[in-house]
């Protein structure tokens, strides 16, 4: 056999038949036969296979020094690949290729322990959402925001979707707990809704009723009474609450116009009566500016009762007056009333014959009182007393005021 030329490679030899064999740490091993060219061709048929594969081998270590491949997908290359070398039909330096892809190993190992690192980490903070998640969704299962509720259930559950599982038996406790949360919410939200469309309804046959009511009043002259009982319709349609909302607007609509029609009219029947009711103001006011001169009871009460009553005649024919009015004009008539009636009781107290009859005898017994003290002060100086005779004299002084007073009494009652 001829030897093998180093100038072909240093990894193999080519026979003269063209047949390729490769230099291994084990020994030679044939890799195949390339018959009827030189040795050359030979051999770079083979090398060429070589080269592929520690291209392989290039692109592979490349991937994993980027991060650009899994562990566990460059493990299964790598082994992929070491196969393809082992039995590779091709020459170069194999223990070479494979110490490169036994080289990536300990890389792999940093980059499972690593992803391993991640995973332990994201996996708690998974839980740690979850837990929340879950404390939002128990929070919201026993609330009453109905509306805002079925939004953010929603996004909780777009939220739980989106992370990642952990251990299952923590992952299928936690679901347990938001799915049950979830559906206790729904239960309530749908027996609230329930109750509303109950509540409604019935709110709905109350207003209706109100409408009933409310359309004959809508044409009523009857003012006040009519007044008072649309405001009691107001307080019982508030107090129904709101029915359907497909019809509410138009319930409230129609009971707003039969409102409106029967307060229009009250306002124009109100516009013309206080039309009217400015003139009486205007009568009475001119009626008072007559009068109110005239009646002067403190000169002469009889010719003052007279024109009083005159006025009242006249004041009675002439009707109503506008309201914000009235206190002031019957204020004036109250005056001369008042001025009226306490002349005549002033009167009454003169000729009362009961206080002339007081009077006189209280002047009667002062007249004696004085007789008699004059009488103590003459024995008094008869015995030489002068003290005496003096003291008596200066009370009979004193009762002799009193008596003064008593008799203009008298007098004042017509005595």
């Amino acid at each position: 056999m001829e030897p093998m030329s180093e100038e072909l490679s240093p990894f193999g030899r080519v026979d003269d038949d063209g047949t390729v064999y490769v230099t291994t740490p084990d020994g030679e091993r044939m890799v195949g036969q390339v018959p009827d060219v030189d040795k050359a061709e030979a051999m770079a048929f083979y090398t060429r296979r070589y080269d592929a594969l520690a291209l392989e081998v290039d692109l592979l270590a490349k991937r994993v020094a980027s991060g650009a491949v899994a562990p566990d997908e460059a493990r299964k290359s790598i082994t992929k690949v070491r196969a393809a070398i082992t039995d590779a039909s091709a020459v170069g330096d194999f223990p070479s290729l494979l110490g490169r892809l036994d080289s990536l190993a300990p890389v792999l190992a940093q980059r499972t322990e690593a992803k391993r690192a991640e995973k332990a980490k994201a996996g708690e903070e998974a839980k740690a959402a979850k837990e929340q998640m879950v404390a939002d969704a128990e929070k919201l299962s026993v609330g009453n925001d109905w509306r805002g509720g079925v939004n953010r259930f929603r996004a909780l559950l777009e939220k739980w979707q989106s992370l990642p599982r952990i251990d299952r038996a923590t992952d299928d406790a936690l679901w347990h707990r938001f799915s049950s949360a979830r559906t206790t919410y729904t239960r309530r939200r749908k027996a609230q809704f329930a109750q509303q469309n109950e509540e409604r309804e019935q709110a709905k046959a109350v207003k209706e009723k109100i409408l009933a009511e409310a359309e004959p009043l809508a044409t009523s002259t009857d003012w006040g009474p009519t007044s008072g009982v649309f405001r009691d319709l107001m307080a019982r349609w508030k107090a129904a609450g709101s029915a359907p909302r497909d019809v509410e607007e138009k319930m409230w609509q129609k009971f707003r116009g039969l409102q409106d029609q029967f307060f229009a009219a009250r306002q124009a029947a109100n516009d013309t009566e206080n039309a009217e009711f400015a003139e009486n103001q205007a009568a009475k006011e001119k009626l008072l500016a007559e009068f109110e001169p005239t009646i002067t009871p403190e000169d002469d009460l009889d010719a003052a009762k007279v024109r009083f009553r005159d006025l009242l005649e006249q004041w009675s024919e002439i009707g109503k007056v506008p309201r914000d009015a009235i206190r002031s004009l019957d204020g004036r008539l109250r005056k001369l009333e008042q001025s009226v009636k306490s002349a005549e009781d002033e009167q009454w107290k003169r000729t009362d014959p009961e206080a002339r009859a007081r009077a006189q005898e209280t002047a009667s017994k002062l007249t004696a009182q004085i007789a008699e003290l004059e009488a103590k002060a003459e024995k008094a100086e008869a015995k030489g007393d002068t003290r005496a005779a003096k003291d008596h004299r200066g009370a009979a002084d004193t009762y002799r005021s009193w008596l003064e007073q008593a008799e203009k009494a008298v007098v004042d009652f017509g005595g």
